[in-house]
């Protein structure tokens, strides 16, 4: 079958690499892509947002599977859009409606989601501006370090972790008064800190069935040591040493099976990726957020362990047959290093030549932000600007593989963290 691919990441050019292997792929589309997608697949000149035009290139170009990478459209109602029309009535989606994308379109809704189906999450409150004053009050009396969210999408950069209570008052202003975050920061929701080293667990839903797939951890500040500012995220590892067979079994039984039973009861029937990120206190699981898809940079970890045909997967879930289908995971340790563009999260140049990728040897490289340039080749086109992932028998292998090919890549402004993955080896040992 004929498949298309919506975004332009790093984890749309690894959904792209792990389903142009499948048998049942005649031929894959992304849209819009990247330089990396573009050497596996056909890259459509559309923005995922243009709901017209991604419902014309599916007829167009006999599409019959539909999987939404990034967040925005799903918020957006694209899912619900696509269904709408006649034409496309076979056509299979991966990805929830909008009432589902809810989960990660609304912070207040998923913690009050939560909350209704005893899922266990951070103490929480949501204030409007309307309500500004109330929540000055409450962070005046909040222990600290307290954290701000911003409700609606703000590119994974909406969360504020505040130290003092001047700055968490600051914060609630900017927010709620100043559009610090524009209108995904018309509502805040001010959360209790947990404390707990965090990761993140991915479920298939069928609507129904589902199915648990790797975990993996992510590092989102831009500095060693998780310092500095939130990012997209700078690299990931799979599996996560702290996460063992009991804690995962909790996860299960304590989130993931009344998320579903929560979803269903809410009507709504859910067809995708749950991104369900979590911290693990004291061996107990708490719910930090939801997302309604894939994560990036952990995508590039988690479907690299996939040895199964990810399509045939994807098929169960959109043909509600998960319970039908089974998959393996290698035992290997995935790990990514992000780099990123001078300057990210904040101001960056874009045009940058990347060179020495032939040099590359013992890792798989998914584009994240590149374009192709008729005269310089590949080039620089986004913050996030490479993910590179090395497989291998153990954590220090697969971290040192990683970096030894971060090192090797070369474009003006480069940066990465040398750090990931650093801390799990000395938690393992």
């Amino acid at each position: 079958m004929n498949i298309l691919i919506l975004g332009s990441g790093g984890r749309e050019h690894a959904f792209a690499w792990k389903i142009s292997q499948s048998l049942h792929c005649e031929k894959l589309y992304v849209a819009p892509g990247n330089a990396g997608t573009a050497q596996i697949a056909q890259n459509l000149p559309i923005s995922y947002n243009d709901f017209e035009g991604v419902a014309k290139a599916i007829i167009d170009h006999k599409i019959k599977l539909v999987i939404v990478g990034p967040e925005e459209p799903l918020v957006n109602g694209l899912v619900d859009y696509l269904k709408s029309q006649p034409k496309l009535a076979r056509v299979k989606i991966i990805g929830p409606d909008r009432l589902g994308a809810q989960l990660e379109g609304s912070k207040d809704f998923s913690k009050n989601f939560m909350t209704k189906y005893g899922i266990p999450t951070a103490a929480s409150r949501t204030f409007t501006a309307e309500t500004l004053e109330d929540g000055l009050a409450y962070v005046a009396s909040h222990s600290l370090p307290v954290v701000l969210k911003a409700d609606g999408l703000a590119a994974g950069k909406g969360v504020i972790i505040a130290e003092t209570t001047a700055e968490a008052q600051t914060t609630l202003k900017e927010m709620l008064t100043e559009g610090k975050f524009g209108s995904a920061g018309n509502k805040v929701v001010v959360e209790q800190f947990l404390r707990g080293i965090e990761l993140s667990v991915f479920v298939l839903s069928d609507g129904v069935n589902y199915k648990i797939l790797p975990e993996a951890k992510d590092y989102k500040r831009i500095g060693e040591n998780d310092t500095g500012l939130n990012t997209g995220g700078m690299g990931a590892v799979s599996p996560v040493v702290f996460a063992d067979e009991s804690f995962l079994k909790k996860v299960e039984n304590k989130v993931v099976k009344p998320t579903l039973a929560g979803l269903q009861a809410e009507g709504i029937q859910y067809i995708g990726f749950i991104f369900v990120g979590l911290m693990n206190v004291k061996g107990e699981p708490f719910v930090i957020e939801y997302n309604a898809r894939m994560g990036d940079p952990e995508t590039e970890v988690v479907l690299p362990r996939i040895q199964s045909d990810l399509v045939t997967l994807l098929l169960a879930a959109a043909d509600q047959k998960l319970s039908d289908t089974d998959f393996t995971v290698s035992p290997q340790t995935a790990v990514t290093t992000v780099l990123v563009s001078g300057g990210y999260p904040e101001a960056y140049t874009k045009g940058q030549i990347i060179s020495d990728l032939e040099k590359i040897e013992e890792v798989t490289m998914f584009h994240a932000g590149t374009a192709l340039d008729e005269n310089l080749g590949v080039v620089t086109n986004g913050g996030r600007v490479l993910a590179i992932t090395a497989l291998a028998n153990s954590l220090e292998g697969a971290v040192n593989r990683s970096q030894k090919a971060a090192a090797t890549v070369q474009f003006e402004g480069k940066y990465y963290r040398k750090d990931i993955g650093v801390d799990l080896i000395r938690y393992q040992d």
